[in-house]
């Protein structure tokens, strides 16, 4: 008797796929701007009544979409949301300027570590949103186990961090040119659920999952794009739209057909979408994990 089995093949995103823009509620604009523009050095750039686009310079793609809802309360902790949007400077010398000028306003960084893959630093904005500011190291220095990627929390070497920074390198107030958003980091109710979206319906690979409580998930063998944690609780409620903290966040995909293949396995999970046109008539496919976290997918048009 002749048996036959249908082999199910786990989707993949193309390499070439990255984290964009991060769209966020504050309380304040300007107050959020006095810190985004005038502190971090993003060029800003009106977007609508009471909202603001951040690049790196004049021309770069978006890093952030600011609007502002006033009053509104920084994001419980536990809830569903960000746990951080990561920013990504090019070279450690870039990521020694930034840092120091932070320091030199006085603006509180809680964390730090030297994770194998990067060194990174923690911080807030002013509403409470949460920020990383990181540099990777080259993939053939990532540090793995039994092949697979092994990231690891060690302390950081400042000294070696700040050896890197010149004479007049102080006086840089903006930020460089090719720095972009590495990923996002969220907080979710339950991690099964959120590989089954990201991994399952979207096509990222896992990375790591020794993390307690945590999961990494990428393109392209990157280290993340997302990462995704259960550190507020399992079953901690979803997102909630009367307080500061993400909307949403965007996926860049090389080409339409990409695009086309996500969102026909978005509607095949039974997951709800909608298509449209971004400002430059470039298609886009939104949609929404399991706490209801806004994922934004579109065409890299640079």
């Amino acid at each position: 008797m002749t048996t036959s089995s249908t082999e199910v093949t786990k989707p993949v995103l193309p390499n070439t796929t990255h984290t964009g823009q991060v769209r966020l509620r504050v309380s304040d604009l300007d107050r959020a701007l006095a810190f985004y523009r005038d502190i971090l050095g993003y060029q800003s750039t009106p977007a609508a009544a009471r909202s603001a686009s951040l690049s790196p310079a004049a021309g770069a793609p978006a890093h952030f979409l600011l609007e502002e809802a006033p009053g509104v309360q920084p994001k419980p902790w536990k809830t569903a949301g960000l746990f951080h949007a990561a920013i990504r400077m090019p070279t450690r010398r870039d990521l020694a300027i930034v840092i120091t000028r932070l320091l030199a306003r006085d603006w509180p960084i809680p964390g730090m570590a030297d994770h194998g893959v990067s060194e990174a630093f923690y911080l807030n904005d002013p509403d409470e949103n949460g920020l990383e500011i990181y540099r990777d190291r080259p993939r053939s220095e990532w540090p793995s186990v039994n092949g697979k990627l092994a990231m690891g929390s060690d302390p950081l070497d400042m000294k070696a961090l700040f050896a890197t920074l010149d004479d007049g390198d102080s006086d840089i107030t903006s930020l460089p040119d090719e720095s972009d958003i590495g990923h996002v980091h969220l907080q979710v109710s339950d991690l099964s659920r959120a590989e089954e979206f990201y991994s399952g319906v979207l096509g990222f690979d896992v990375m790591q999952r020794t993390y307690q409580g945590a999961l990494f998930v990428s393109a392209g063998g990157y280290h993340h794009h997302v990462g995704i944690n259960v550190w507020a609780g399992k079953g901690v409620p979803g997102v909630r739209d009367d307080v500061a903290g993400l909307i949403d966040f965007t996926l860049l995909l090389p080409d339409v057909a990409s695009l086309d293949a996500v969102e026909a396995r978005i509607a095949q999970a039974g997951r709800v979408s909608e298509r449209a046109s971004d400002a430059n008539g470039s298609p886009t496919v939104s949609t929404y994990d399991s706490d209801g976290i806004g994922v934004v997918l579109t065409v890299d048009d640079r």
